[in-house]
């Protein structure tokens, strides 16, 4: 699904004023409805508290108009904050001024810059509804003080269709940007909701359908994208009756060393979980009857050194290659790592500690062979690139180099960022904090090189795989929560999110 910007956004609303057609008041009654629904359900025991609703001059304020008017009707109690930022009100706003119910129906206080802070009481719910997506600049003086104001309060905060403050394709420079515990946005989330460093601004996000025209979307240009199990579905291959092991792919797994044979086990039965015929796990001498016995499924290729990789293997026989996870960095490690570089003919997914001799030896990333799938998480990132002032630099910064050196980058965190050799970056929405443990990324690794064995493109194995990989832990999350979720369970519910999907 296609992420636009703001601007784009507002073709879209006038796309779909034009052609539905609806006038432009009546799309934003839409949106209001669809916030109150799902404020009505979200607190349905508010009868002794105040909804007070913050509302600017724009059409951000006329949507904060029409959602007073409808919670009235619902018999809330509001109390509305009209803010005087401008002398210069949208007609949108100024027809939903005019709906209000007579005077006195709705308690309505006029805030002028300068004038004293309101009185909330802590039981109230604050709506944000100051400034919108076309803000294009730091809100600053007085509003920017009524902002922080309003954060340092301890009621529930509730952002219409972006926080106050917050940029929505930029990196935010003010840190005068109002605080919601929830954003309830409209149709397409915003770029911004993606980046960690909002995390704090954002809350947790909902995007409420408004029937907005799907044509305009199908024909933007956006090198930004989110991930849906709705689309991926479609990728997934079906399996005939008279299918065998041999069809589904031989996977190579590199890894392993002294102390860290744990994590090539990880990536070993992910890996056959994620649907590969065969696996084989090249590992130094010292991980041979441990791979035996925790691993019976796999096999074991045996290198000359007893407890390190130090020699590529012969690759003839494998569809994917996938190296990094427990490896180490010495001498010989970063010799045959060369080797097998110069020498794999198949597709390769590269983490850990094979990312982080990469990023000791930088002049080897040129060449990488094409196509080559990357899984850093930040701070290897940063090793292999460079520093990134903020969320927004390194995600260009990620973009840059994907089309630079012709790779698929996989930076892996919450909404995990994968860009592709075309400079379009994918965002993941599957996936929860409990996943924050040792081994979840041998896991992707072990997903990631099973579905290339199985025929998969790398841009579909990135896809597909770090979404299962995320759905899995989702679906691990509502069994066990997310503290005592560890690696293993991620692999133990994969099947569950494959027959999710499907």
């Amino acid at each position: 699904m296609k992420i636009l910007s703001a601007r784009q956004i507002q073709e879209l609303d006038q796309h779909t004023i034009k052609n539905e057609p609806i006038k432009s008041i009546d799309l934003m009654e839409r949106a209001s409805t669809a916030f109150v629904d799902w404020f009505v359900k979200t607190f349905p025991n508010k009868e002794n508290s105040n909804v007070s609703i913050f509302c600017g001059v724009g059409n951000n304020g006329g949507d904060g108009l029409a959602i007073a008017r409808l919670l009235n009707r619902k018999h809330l109690k509001i109390k509305l904050y009209l803010c005087a930022i401008s002398l210069n009100t949208t007609k949108d706003f100024q027809h939903n001024l005019k709906r209000l119910p007579r005077r006195y129906a709705i308690p309505t206080v006029i805030i002028k810059d300068g004038d004293p802070f309101p009185t909330i009481h802590e039981n109230d719910i604050i709506i944000d509804a100051l400034f919108g997506t076309g803000l294009n600049r730091p809100v600053i003086n007085y509003w920017s003080k009524l902002i922080q104001f309003l954060n340092t309060l301890t009621n529930t905060r509730v952002a219409v269709d972006i926080p106050s403050g917050l940029m929505a394709d930029e990196h935010s420079t003010s840190e005068h940007i109002f605080m919601a515990d929830y954003t309830v946005s409209f149709e397409l989330p915003k770029l911004a909701f993606f980046f960690p460093e909002n995390q704090h601004y954002t809350g947790k996000c909902y995007m409420l359908p408004i029937g907005l025209d799907p044509s305009f979307r199908a024909v933007a240009a956006s090198s930004n994208y989110f991930s849906t199990g709705q689309e991926l579905k479609k990728l997934i291959k079906k399996r005939n009756k008279f299918d065998h092991k041999g069809v589904f792919g031989h996977a190579l797994l590199i890894g392993s060393s002294y102390g860290m044979v744990g994590s090539i086990i990880l990536a070993g039965k992910a890996c056959l979980r994620s649907g590969a015929g065969l696996v084989t796990i090249h590992a130094p001498k010292s991980a041979y009857e441990i791979l035996q016995i925790s691993f019976p499924e796999g096999m074991v290729s045996v290198d000359i050194h007893e407890h390190y990789f130090s020699e590529c293997p012969s690759l003839p026989p494998y569809k994917a290659i996938g190296c990094g996870c427990g490896l180490n960095k010495k001498p010989s490690s970063q010799k045959a790592l060369k080797e097998l570089l110069l020498r794999a003919e198949v597709p390769l997914v590269l983490d850990a500690d094979a990312l982080n001799i990469i990023a000791e030896n930088p002049d080897w990333i040129p060449h990488l062979p094409k196509n080559t799938i990357l899984t850093p998480h930040v701070k290897e990132f940063s090793r292999l690139f460079g520093e990134s002032q903020n969320d927004f630099a390194r995600n260009q910064l990620q973009r840059q180099k994907a089309k630079e050196h012709q790779l698929f980058i996989i930076l892996k965190g919450a909404n995990t960022a994968i860009t592709t050799p075309t400079g379009n970056c994918f965002f993941n929405t599957t996936g929860n904090p409990g996943m924050a443990t040792a081994g979840s990324g041998d896991v992707l690794t072990g997903i990631l090189t099973g579905l290339l064995a199985q025929g998969y493109s790398p841009k579909e194995s990135c896809l597909l795989g770090v979404y299962l990989h995320g759905l899995a832990g989702d679906i691990s999350a509502t069994h066990l929560g997310h503290e005592s979720l560890i690696a293993s369970d991620i692999i133990n519910y994969l099947g569950n999110a494959f027959k999710q999907m499907q």
